[in-house]
């Protein structure tokens, strides 16, 4: 081994020292900001932290970090010892932080990728020209559980995304101060992605179609122009996050052949898909009690029946008439294919099938059914639940709960003086901190439970397998972290509370269970609003 070499290994060792200790600190600030009043407990583990680290950088002549952990220590000699994080503190420590991060990021030492770093969830970046309008919407993000960072310039957001894909990226058009600059660096960032990074665009001064359909081609998921608040950007962000995974399709396959119906069942399950395949019609009434599918496939030829009179009997049941059926055959009179689509059917594939267009065709039906049950049993402005399939869902958990000897908790929440918000902001900042809610909800929620809107400023909450101390517990803590959340109104920002009630299961039949929910949440109000009141029978 050269002496070169000696020294580029002991370079290398060295940075990883300080690149590992940096992200210490960065670890320990991720730590304070979850848990704000509990800060002054942390207070001299990031001040040590950070002190080991300027001395590494320092020894290891590493300056980017020298000069950056200095500052960090500086910023945080003035925060007063024992005392919990306010604003003022939190902004300006943040700035120290994100410098760091930034040198951090900016390391290209070949092994650095190898050095462990732990991350809550995927990030958001946020690639804004205002940094102040940036870092408050990182601190609304962090509130309903997503790690964001704001970049500076379209270098350091370019460095950032070569070490971790975001899972989203809010940028201005013009990020980086040049005209369509953002644009330009989103089209350098997605060439070196096989698959694209969803991004949401905004812009203050150029709503043009041409810039509309440069961002589109590049990946750009949504463009607003001018500029939104950071309330309806966190929407649009949440869309596009992993949070929102697609459950896979639900496909019941009908086909007398036993080799047509495995290639199916193969080239479906390939494709992500749930597939349940039977090859007797007579089976059919059982298949859809017992698979309730999404999409179904019938051969148009059996023995004993055609796939038309199959589809004539199952579009009899109200609740399957929007279900799409796709014909099967090697039938290729269009005269033929037409009078079976007619008689139930909404697409025809022809024998041999293709399973690229099979696949196809199953996605474009499967998301057009979806988007139409959801206008179904959705209310609008939420996306949650409507008041209807909230109920119905209610009955089948307490026949679930019933069959499992499970406990289940039915929760009722209402926002406080809620009229008073619409009075004093109007109506469009009261549907936003209604849509708040259900999100903050459906992020601290498990996807077992079942959120709905009830009506109004009203929400009910299903929790299977939930015992009323559990369910006490956690509604408790999301009314507390909800309290917190700063609801933005132009040049004005204010909190909102809700109350809760909660009833636990106990044999009864939904509509008793719903009313002993509705007086704990009446008894919640009575007791001085902004609490959760359990009613134990």
């Amino acid at each position: 081994m050269t002496d070169e070499t000696q020294k580029d290994k002991l370079r290398q060792h060295f940075a990883r020292r300080v690149t590992t200790q940096a992200r210490v600190v960065l670890d320990t600030w991720q730590k304070l900001r979850e848990s704000p009043r509990e800060a002054p407990a942390f207070q001299g583990d990031i001040a040590a932290a950070t002190d080991k680290l300027v001395r590494y950088a320092q020894r290891f002549e590493m300056e980017k970090h020298a000069v950056a952990g200095q500052r960090l220590a500086d910023t945080l000699a003035q925060w007063p010892a024992g005392t919990p994080l306010n604003d003022e503190i939190t902004n300006t420590i943040q700035r120290s932080i994100d410098e760091l991060g930034q040198s951090t990021l900016r390391r290209t030492d070949q092994d650095q990728a190898n050095t462990p770093r732990t991350f809550r969830r995927t990030p958001v970046y946020v690639a804004l020209g205002n940094m102040e309008i940036a870092n408050r919407l990182i601190k609304q993000l962090e509130f309903f559980g997503f790690r964001a960072s704001a970049f500076p310039t379209p270098d350091a957001l370019m460095d950032a995304c070569a070490l971790h894909k975001p899972e989203t990226i809010l940028m201005d058009v013009s990020f980086g101060g040049e005209e369509h600059q953002g644009i330009a660096t989103v089209e350098r960032l997605q060439a070196r992605h096989d698959t694209p990074i969803p991004i949401v665009f905004v812009s203050d001064d150029d709503g043009t179609i041409e810039t509309r359909l440069r961002a589109s081609r590049c990946g750009g998921e949504e463009f607003f122009y001018p500029a939104v608040d950071p309330g309806q950007l966190i929407e649009k962000i949440e869309t596009y996050t992993h949070g929102n995974t697609v459950e896979p399709y639900r496909v019941l396959v009908l086909d007398d052949s036993r080799a047509q119906a495995k290639f199916m069942e193969t080239v479906l399950k390939k494709a992500g898909m749930t597939a349940h395949i039977i090859t007797d019609p007579m089976q059919i009434i059982h298949a859809l009690e017992a698979f309730t599918p999404e999409i179904i496939i019938l051969d148009m030829y059996m023995p004993g029946c055609t796939g038309m009179e199959i589809a004539r009997v199952i579009r009899q049941q109200d609740r399957l008439h929007s279900v799409p059926i796709i014909y099967l055959s090697a039938e290729d009179d269009v005269g033929k294919q037409l009078h079976a689509m007619s008689l139930g059917g909404d697409d025809f594939l022809t024998k041999p099938i293709d399973p690229k267009h099979l696949v196809a065709t199953i996605h474009n039906r499967g998301r057009r059914a979806r988007s139409l049950l959801a206008l179904m049993i959705r209310d609008s402005l939420t996306g949650l639940y409507n008041h209807t399939h909230t109920l119905h869902l209610l009955d089948q958990e307490i026949v679930k709960a019933r069959q499992k000897h499970q406990p289940l908790c039915f929760a009722m929440m209402d926002i406080d003086y809620f009229k008073k918000v619409n009075d004093t902001f109007g109506h469009p900042i009261g549907d936003r901190v209604l849509r708040s809610l259900s999100m903050f909800l459906k992020q601290r929620l498990r996807k077992t439970d079942h959120i709905g809107r009830y009506g109004g400023e009203e929400f009910a909450i299903i929790l299977p397998d939930t015992r009323e101390g559990d369910a006490r517990s956690v509604l408790n803590e999301i009314r507390e972290r909800f309290s917190e959340l700063v609801q933005p109104a132009g040049d004005r920002e204010f909190n909102v509370t809700f109350s809760c009630g909660i009833a636990c299961w106990d044999g009864e039949m939904s509509p008793t269970l719903c009313e002993r929910a509705d007086r704990a949440l009446y008894k919640a109000k009575a007791e001085g609003r902004n609490c959760v009141i359990a009613e134990s029978t």
